[in-house]
């Protein structure tokens, strides 16, 4: 693809996956005046593009077009894949101040992990058009390092109005179009959320199986692959196999289906190569459409622009949505309502719909003494309540720091030991949403029907910010199916940050890890007393033990003692003595603020220097993530036994019985023999089965003394009790 191609678009759009992107409505995200008699209304309809520049090797594009008006973009059309004659019809509703700003169309092909390729661009004069009558238009595209290249055309219908009759309507519309320039970084967008009426209408789950005979990058003849997948905004990214050209993957990432109709995976396989930028070994795409629901689907994709094939297994499934009401509507007061939902998840249907483990529903009620973000001392608060993978948000209550939302959130519950996360943002306008608190709430520790006020704390959640939140939190779920899915593999989250080298995190990472080995070494200094007789009572009690242990040792006492030491350390909580601490070093980290990747070309010496940096850094990244690795598996293992999270250790104690039991009445052979049984037999009986392990899944679970500091519930101020609650200062 031509170097050309890409100046044409502002530097080949460099920095254009950066801007501001607005919902498929077309609402605008300019700044618009208040009560201005002179705004102008444009309504835009994207018809259709013809004979547009190719710009992949298969002689073909993928098209969508961008409208901006005055430096800002203000409308996004959807991608229309392999097209050179896309048929768009998409409407867009724009508010201008002055027709004197020109509307200017850019048309791009979209590449999935690559940069999207400039096709062509034109400019509409909006003082041209006759005002309150709609008109065709036919704007040919142009390149402005190669004029002479004919690139095809876009045909638009336009009405420019003057909109002083509209405004309330377009003060409604704004709560709809100004969420999508507040996640830039966040690769699900609220706005779509928002534009999709809050509703997933399905699941579509994807199980990576394998790679067959890639393309090989590496002077050893061979590559490091791993596969990234994307279905709108949604991106999942799968683990690295090092060292082969037919690797084994075994993963299974779930999307959220939002469009009737399904939509396209778009999946490209990678080769990780340190150090320097990755390098492409090929694309494919999965057409939902065409794919039945309620069905298992094995797929071999042959990988275009480059060699062999991936092998996918793909499942439609529908579910109830995720959704939002207004308090008033949809409680779980509705006493008819409650019994359903109790029913569902009655003991009796255990094993109906594993994956369905229980129902949630939050009400965010209100919030009050929010932190005054704007130079007027007021905010503009909005809430995001997530769930996993579903993330919804509230309304945005303008110039108010005790903001009144009254929304109700449903959610179905696939693993009840998530958490719930609830932040308060405020809309800045075109600039990224401000930061105002969060409380994270693992879905145990929620005593239904009441509501609280929680104290909102920072980014870290290791400290309070100003404010508290009101929410009142209901959870209904099937413990024999939460049970069971404590066993399995925990969801990916495909909103999460990649890690950043910190200094401060890896220092504290360090403190853990160096934590966990003092106690084995002062366990092991301990027992080296006991032979050195340092304490003759001591080391006498111990060789007495020593003698009647080992002389009447049987395999079951094992799993007898983990019982004994659950057992203990329930005693000394309930008796008062409780001797947890979770005494982590939780520093206050520096706050990394989102920087946009705009960096201009540089010389070949500097990007020498930046590569090996950044080799440096990933190593650096490595070791500060096995440091946490490490750290949170040891104190995973010390909170399962002092009944940090009471029903993982009810589970462990039930788990631990059953081990007894079986060990004291089957001989251990017939056991091993099963065990290998079941091994050898396991890629026979379900040859694309995920491996796992449930020891490891289940301490997944159970979280590390990090995560019991940043869930911990902080003491409300006597200042913010319902009593002295304080009138909303309405702007």
């Amino acid at each position: 693809k031509k170097e050309g191609h890409q100046k044409g678009g502002e530097k080949g759009e460099k920095g254009e996956k950066h801007e501001t992107r607005t919902n498929s409505v077309g609402t605008s995200n300019a700044d618009f005046p208040s009560a201005d008699p002179s705004m102008y209304q444009l309504d835009i309809t994207l018809r259709r593009g013809q004979n547009l520049a190719a710009r992949d090797r298969g002689g073909t594009s993928d098209p969508y077009v961008k409208f901006k008006i005055g430096g800002k973009e203000v409308f996004r059309s959807k991608t229309i894949h392999k097209n050179l004659n896309p048929v768009w019809e998409e409407k867009a509703c724009i508010l201008i101040d002055h027709p004197r700003e020109p509307l200017y169309i850019k048309v791009f092909d979209y590449d999935f992990g690559l940069q999207d390729d400039f096709i062509g661009s034109a400019f509409l004069d909006l003082t041209s058009l006759e005002l309150n009558r709609q008109t065709d238009v036919t704007l040919s595209l142009k390149d402005p390092h190669y004029p002479d290249h004919d690139l095809g055309s876009i045909l638009l219908s336009v009405l420019l109005a003057p909109r002083e009759e509209q405004r309330e309507v377009t003060m409604l519309m704004r709560k709809s179009w100004k969420r999508s320039s507040k996640f830039q970084t966040q690769s699900l967008r609220l706005s779509d959320l928002h534009r999709k009426s809050q509703l997933w209408r399905g699941i579509v789950s994807v199980t990576l199986i394998e790679g067959r005979e890639l393309k090989a990058m590496d002077a050893n003849g061979l590559s490091d692959p791993y596969v990234k997948f994307r279905l709108g905004h949604q991106k999942y990214k799968s683990k690295i196999v090092p060292k082969t050209l037919n690797p084994q993957w075994r993963e299974q990432f779930d999307f959220h289906l939002y469009e009737e109709r399904g939509g396209i995976i778009d999946i490209t396989v990678w080769d990780k190569d340190a150090g320097k930028r990755d390098d492409f070994i090929g694309r494919c795409q999965v057409d939902l459409s065409a794919l039945s629901k309620e069905q298992t689907h094995k797929l071999e994709m042959r990988l275009e622009e480059g060699e062999g094939c991936l092998v996918l297994l793909v499942t439609l499934t529908a579910s109830a949505a995720v959704s939002i009401s207004d308090l008033s509507v949809n409680s779980l007061e509705d006493q008819k309502e409650r019994e359903e939902i109790l029913k569902r998840y009655s003991p009796m249907r255990m094993f109906h719909n594993m994956k369905d483990v229980g129902f949630l529903q939050v009400k965010v009620i209100r919030a009050e003494a929010l932190m005054a973000a704007d130079v007027t001392g007021k905010s503009d608060p909005f809430c995001v309540v997530e769930l996993n993978n579903d993330r919804l948000l509230t309304h945005t209550v303008y110039k108010n720091l005790n903001p009144e939302w009254n929304k109700i959130f449903t959610f179905n519950i696939k693993d009840i030991h998530s958490v719930l996360e609830v932040t308060v943002y405020d809309e800045d306008r075109d600039r990224s949403a401000d930061f105002l608190g969060k409380v994270a709430i693992p879905l145990l520790s929620i005593q239904n029907g009441e509501q609280k006020a929680y104290v909102l704390k920072n980014k870290q959640l290791t400290g309070p910010t100003k404010g508290v939140i009101y929410l009142e939190i209901d959870v209904i779920f099937n413990a024999v199916k939460a049970s069971i899915r404590t066993l399995m593999p925990k969801e990916q989250k495909y909103i999460e940050e990649e890690n950043r080298l910190s200094k401060q995190l890896l220092l504290r990472n360090f403190i853990r890890m160096k934590r966990c080995v003092m106690v084995l070494i002062n366990a092991a200094y301990y027992v080296n007393s006991c032979f050195d007789w340092d304490s003759p009572p001591r080391s006498l009690a111990a060789f007495l033990l020593f003698l009647f242990v080992v002389w009447n040792f049987e395999l079951y006492m094992i799993p007898l003692a983990f019982l004994l030491l659950l057992a203990w350390n329930y005693f000394l909580i309930i008796s008062g003595k409780d001797n947890r601490q979770h005494d982590t070093v939780v520093e206050d980290m520096l706050e990394d603020e989102e920087e946009e990747d705009d960096r201009d070309d540089k010389d070949s010496e500097k990007k020498g220097f930046m590569n090996k940096l950044y080799a440096i850094q990933e190593v650096c990244v490595s070791v500060q993530n096995v440091l946490d690795e490490v750290a949170s598996f040891g104190e995973r293992i010390k909170n399962t036994f002092n009944w940090t999270v009471p029903f993982l250790s009810w589970l462990a104690i039930v788990a631990l019985s059953v081990f007894t039991i079986i060990l004291y009445f089957i001989p251990l052979r017939y056991i091993v023999l099963v065990w290998g049984i079941n091994k050898f037999t396991k890629k026979l009986r379900s040859p694309y089965a995920i491996d796992n392990n449930e020891l490891l899944d289940f301490l997944s679970r159970v979280p590390s003394d990090v995560q019991v500091v940043q869930y911990h519930e902080l003491k409300q101020d006597p200042s913010h009790s319902p009593s002295k609650r304080k009138k909303n200062n309405p702007g």
